[in-house]
């Protein structure tokens, strides 16, 4: 099969994805060669057929899900990946439906069941407590008589994953919200000093006994809250490169670290603009004004840093929601302990 080219089971190697993507096309291809398998090897009932199908059916959209063209719209709503993910959840507890109780295969499945179940269900959850009682006293090997118990245990685990991407994505959403709306406001404030007869310089010029001083010089500039914005926003890119160390990358696709650290940005030019306005104000204590441009600059760059107090307290609500997506890579006694 040449790169990008789909085989027969239209199962694509070498495309141009996004990460997510890729991993999904790749489990997708996987499930469907278990499944070929499957058909191959077994005479399948009826029934069984219907369920077989029903798994194409649901590899196919995920297939779509995956491949298609992410528009701006399903780049908020998460709709692609959570098609993709769901239908790769239904496909996989369908395939266990399919595992025939006198082969071999069926006697470790219940060990990959209870794995996917301990990340994503709460360690009381009455079907992950039989299963785990079950298989202990059957030395870890699940027979027919479990088979069914797997199967609403493992649907039970996907449905639960899913509601912690969907409260990953949300939070995603929200912090993109925030970032559009503090982006926003940034830069009208730049734009009224420009068309607004330098109203904004008023707020950022001071008059200090040797006379008027201002942002760019002694006279008001209509770039007077581009320069303080600048200067903040410049002092936030360095305060997140040492908040970096702090915030959890994540194998989500819906790039929560990413949001964190451009949220400091507009906050971080705003958090300058008003403190230097808040100065000029007399609000804060043992400042009333400021001599030189050079004291402006620094007094920008100061609250441009400081906006980490509000921003880390953002940081931390994402790792919340962060610790809450599990994988099987996950270790089950740092899980316990947590």
């Amino acid at each position: 099969m040449a790169k990008g080219e789909p085989d027969s089971d239209n199962d694509v190697a070498g495309e141009g994805k996004s990460s997510w993507a890729q991993r999904i096309t790749a489990h997708v291809a996987h499930l469907q060669a278990l499944l070929n398998r499957r058909e191959e090897v077994s005479d399948l009932s009826s029934g069984d057929r219907k369920i077989a199908e029903k798994i194409k059916t649901h590899l196919a959209v995920a297939r779509n899900a995956a491949g298609g063209w992410s528009s701006p719209v399903s780049m908020v709503t998460g709709s692609r990946i959570d098609r993709a993910y769901s239908n790769v959840h239904k496909a996989e507890v369908k395939l266990l439906k399919l595992v025939p109780e006198d082969e071999g295969e069926l006697k470790w499945a219940g060990t990959v069941v209870l794995a996917q179940a301990r990340q994503h269900l709460g360690p009381n959850d009455p079907r992950l407590v039989a299963l785990e009682e079950r298989l202990k006293n059957n030395g870890q090997e699940m027979g027919p008589d479990l088979k069914e118990l797997a199967v609403v245990t493992l649907l039970a685990a996907h449905e639960a994953e899913e509601v912690e991407r969907a409260q990953a994505r949300s939070f995603r959403n929200v912090l993109l919200a925030a970032v559009i709306a503090t982006s926003i406001v940034a830069t009208l404030f730049i734009v009224w000093n420009f068309k607004g007869n330098l109203t904004i310089s008023a707020f950022l010029c001071f008059s200090p006994p040797a006379g008027q001083v201002c942002p760019t010089g002694r006279d008001a500039s209509r770039i007077d809250a581009l320069l303080v914005e600048g200067f903040g926003a410049g002092a936030a890119a360095l305060a997140s490169s040492l908040a970096i160390r702090k915030i959890q990358g994540t194998n989500t696709p819906y790039s929560i670290p990413a949001m964190l650290i451009l949220l400091r940005l507009p906050v971080g030019a705003l958090s300058a603009l008003f403190g230097i306005v808040l100065i000029n104000g007399r609000v804060v204590p043992g400042l009333s004004n400021l001599d030189s441009t050079a004291q402006i600059a620094a007094w920008a760059v100061i609250f441009g840093i400081a906006q980490e107090s509000v921003t880390r307290m953002v940081d931390t609500q994402g790792n919340k929601v962060l610790g809450k997506m599990r994988g099987p890579e996950r270790g089950f006694k740092s899980d316990e302990n947590s």
